[in-house]
């Protein structure tokens, strides 16, 4: 049944189907951008039209990332409705296939949208995002990228150090430099503020500072070195959203984050949704039949569809939940990126147990 005609054929039009739906929404996403983009042009006299639209469509392809889940929902449940309008899973039930001998070619056809969306599509869309990120640093500034800046924690001969620092666009160069240093008992020994600062092997090289330490007047340095062991790709990753990473690349970076001294957290857990994807795609493609099975010609079918997208925004708000959580260090990365797929597809497997089989 699996890979045979009818099993192909149920395979084909879901894929078909869900391809249509995300192909829809990445033009509506584009379209949303493109609004967006062409707004800030005015910010830049080198923002053209062309170059403004290229920009978007930069864009694009990340941010559909994230609506591939609901796009895989939509696209089951239009899928399902259209071969029951059309009687073709009555006719199929007749010949004595089950629920779940035609859903297993769909859920395959699934994991391998989900597993050609990590391996393939994922690497290409950050890197198209970091290619924006470079066209927005040269037209409006190394302030578009970030505003908030980054922390950063370190261990030296000097003790503990944890800095605030804002990207200037240059790669050993940052502006807006603060320091808080603790000695080696974890006594707070200083602060430091810089309007810049410069990433040299082995030390940073802080200009125009000022040092404030508990008991002593604060004094002024044209030129503040302070010992550091980072380097400048550690130091180029903690500006690097999780979610701007290729997945190839997330085990290795998070790894590499982490001899540095600094939270790695956000990366592993990155890499965990993106490896638990295909289930979380499978599980969407279950609760979608949860509603959409029934007979075409027995009604309802709003009540349906309201109610699997409605299920559907439940299982994606509660992924967010619990991705927060695991942000935070509540739960595992493990955790947190596997058990919405594994609950969604528990809850769409026992709803389909008792509705067919009682």
């Amino acid at each position: 049944m699996i890979f045979g005609v009818l099993g192909r054929y149920f395979a084909a039009r879901f894929a078909r189907t869900v391809l249509g739906v995300f192909g829809g929404m990445f033009a509506l996403i584009f379209t949303v951008d493109l609004v967006e983009t062409l707004r800030r042009s005015g910010e830049s006299p080198e923002a053209t039209a062309a170059t403004m639209t290229s920009l978007a469509f930069l864009h694009t392809p990340i941010v559909a990332e994230q609506v591939l889940p609901f796009a895989v929902l939509l696209g089951s449940m239009i899928s399902f409705l259209n071969l029951s309008r059309r009687l073709e899973l009555v006719v199929a039930r007749a010949a004595g296939v089950s629920v779940w001998q035609f859903l297993t070619p769909v859920l395959v056809m699934t994991v391998a949208i989900g597993v050609f969306e990590i391996t393939l599509y994922n690497p290409v869309s950050t890197a198209l995002k970091r290619s924006a990120e470079s066209i927005e640093a040269k037209l409006f500034g190394p302030q578009a990228l970030t505003s908030g800046g980054v922390w950063l924690t370190q261990e030296s001969v000097d003790g503990l150090a944890i800095i605030h620092a804002q990207r200037s666009g240059v790669t050993r160069e940052f502006g807006h430099f603060q320091v808080y240093s603790f000695d080696r008992g974890g006594t707070f020994s200083q602060r430091v503020d810089a309007e810049r600062a410069i990433l040299r092997d082995g030390f940073w090289e802080l200009r125009n500072a000022t040092v404030v330490v508990p008991g002593f007047d604060t004094t002024s340095a044209g030129t503040f070195l302070l010992a550091t062991t980072l380097s400048e790709a550690e130091v180029a990753q903690a500006f690097s959203a999780p979610d701007t990473v290729s997945f190839w690349s997330l085990s290795a970076l998070a790894d590499q984050v982490e001899r540095a001294g600094l939270d790695a957290n956000a990366y592993r857990l990155r890499y965990q949704q993106l490896c638990a994807l295909p289930a979380t795609l499978a599980a969407m493609v279950l609760v979608a039949s949860c509603f959409s099975l029934r007979m075409f010609r027995m009604g309802g079918v709003q009540k349906m569809v309201s109610g699997g997208v409605a299920a559907g925004f439940v299982l994606y708000v509660a992924t967010k939940v619990i991705g927060d959580f695991g942000d935070a260090g509540l739960l595992s990365p493990w955790v947190a990126g596997w058990l919405p797929a594994a609950a969604g597809s528990l809850i769409g497997v026992y709803v389909l147990l008792m509705q067919e089989d009682g």
